[in-house]
């Protein structure tokens, strides 16, 4: 095939397959565009004569840039753009809740604490962890740690 001819494909190609990535995102598209034209510089500096391939080359990676620019700097402003990205702030997250357990207070396992498991203390169901071993279902039980959400206990 001519060189030429090769060349041109390279280009409209990547082309192609960046401007595809606008509404097919995930990234992949964009990276084979973007290697299309890195082999398509490369083959103009090697095909083409002074100073064509200087003026190819340099063209075509100054492109890649401008279009890496231009994509980070805008895409985010444009409305395909914001469909595709998480706008709300969050202003507090909690992984727990506040519990109205003390030390000392006394329960049952509802499941075999393997160290983990659920438990009812005061008349509360709550995800306990036993001290370090193992405690069988129905086994009364005592809170002797409480730290941010984490209840620990032992077999009475």
């Amino acid at each position: 095939m001519d060189p030429l001819i090769t060349y041109l494909i390279l280009l409209t190609s990547g082309f192609a397959l960046i401007g595809i990535e606008i509404f097919i995102p995930g990234g992949i598209l964009g990276i084979i565009g973007s290697v299309l034209w890195i082999i398509a510089a490369f083959l103009g500096w090697n095909t083409f004569d002074y100073p064509y391939n200087s003026l190819s080359a340099f063209s075509i990676v100054v492109l890649l840039f401008l279009t890496i620019y231009i994509w980070i700097k805008f895409f985010p402003k444009s409305k395909i753009g914001k469909s595709l990205t998480l706008n709300e702030v969050i202003n507090e997250s909690s992984t727990y809740t506040e519990t109205s357990l003390n030390i000392g207070d006394e329960g049952e396992a509802l499941s075999t604490l393997r160290p983990a498991g659920i438990a009812v203390i005061n008349n509360e169901r709550v995800d306990v962890v036993s001290d370090s071993s193992w405690i069988e279902k129905g086994s009364k039980i005592k809170v002797i740690d409480i730290q941010k959400g984490h209840i620990e206990v032992e077999k009475v």
